[in-house]
């Protein structure tokens, strides 16, 4: 989700890479907006079903929440520093815009049983303790973290019943943890000013590449050779190659944004990120509205394309006239609201 600010002072790239990853967590979400009941039939996965789940799979399960993990840790800092730049107090004010998302994702949450809303808000108070950290501490806490998150998805993996350690290590690589590693890794970026500075880093950036790359290939390949059906193994390879992955993504997604001609005409795109919170909601009532139109009693990967992309685009049209009459979305004005109160929400400081 991303702070309203005024958009001389919006970070473009930003709202044209949450745009995709919104696009691709419809890709996700879709076949979870009708919830599967005892006795009902399960998505063909054969053919042309088996090779775009795989693929699905490959490009897209678990990474574009993960880039959105990226953007939430990088929309933490940028709030809460023009807070403080302000003469507000950066970690409540934060507290309180935490608290009213949680407060708007239990309520999404009754709508559709997938919402992430609520979980990015209680994973969300872990970085308030890291907004006076130094960039070097930070560094050396994401590291750690992420060499304990991916020893403890090698042992779930690979390893035999161990008792406690395996329960451990379930806990230490589950899901939660690689949000908040990718929580961190945003606001790293964005408390270190290496969002603003990506041509200067242009090199850097192109290493992170040099090495994910063939990660992402490996994996990748990997996904691809594992029998149909084999659920568990497909989630814990792709949890293996989460981290790098994301990070090969975003490296690309900044170097290819760097060019003003492409980023001008991905504006569009742009908008649907500028009001990801509304899109976010929007999204499954325009699927649920969608499969009900097309009378689907299951929702295959061949419909979760076609959905997804209906959606998407329905959501580029009304986020590109919605921003020619306002200047925040719908959710976006009620969670500033929540989180300022009358007197700042009114005057737009």
């Amino acid at each position: 989700m991303n702070p309203s600010i005024k958009q001389k002072e919006r970070i473009i790239s930003l709202d044209i890479i949450r745009g995709f990853a919104l696009f691709g967590i419809l890709f996700i979400n879709v076949g979870a907006f009708k919830m599967m009941t005892e006795g009902m039939q399960l998505p063909d996965e054969n053919g042309l079903n088996g090779i775009i789940a795989t693929l699905i799979d490959i490009f897209i399960e678990k990474k574009f929440f993960s880039i959105f993990s990226f953007l939430f840790g990088a929309g933490f800092y940028i709030f809460a520093s023009r807070a403080e730049s302000r003469g507000d107090k950066p970690r409540w004010r934060f507290t309180r815009r935490l608290l009213a998302l949680l407060l708007l994702g239990i309520i999404h949450f009754f709508f559709f049983w997938g919402s992430i809303l609520w979980t990015y808000a209680i994973i969300g108070f872990l970085l308030i303790p890291f907004y006076r950290a130094k960039v070097s501490t930070i560094c050396k806490w994401l590291g750690g973290i992420i060499t304990v998150h991916i020893v403890s998805l090698l042992i779930g993996a690979f390893a035999k019943d161990m008792g406690i350690i395996s329960k451990v290590s379930a806990f230490l690589g589950n899901d939660a943890i690689a949000i908040f590693i990718m929580f961190l890794t945003g606001f790293l970026a964005a408390k270190a000013n290496w969002i603003r500075r990506i041509s200067d880093l242009s090199m850097q950036i192109k290493w992170i590449q040099i090495v994910t790359l063939p990660i992402f290939i490996g994996f990748s390949f990997w996904i691809w050779n594992i029998p149909t059906g084999d659920y568990q193994r497909v989630q814990s390879i792709i949890a293996l190659g989460l981290i790098p992955t994301t990070y090969f993504y975003l490296s690309t997604f900044f170097l290819i944004l760097e060019n003003k001609h492409i980023a001008k005409l991905l504006q569009p795109v742009a908008r649907v990120g500028q009001m990801a919170f509304t899109n976010y909601w929007a999204q499954s009532f325009i699927g649920l509205a969608i499969i009900s139109l097309m009378g689907l009693e299951v929702v295959s990967p061949i419909n979760i394309v076609i959905i997804s992309t209906i959606i998407f685009a329905i959501q580029i049209v009304y986020s590109v006239i919605w921003f020619k009459f306002f200047k925040m979305g719908p959710l976006e004005k009620v969670w500033r609201f929540m989180t300022y109160g009358r007197g700042i929400a009114s005057n737009g400081k």
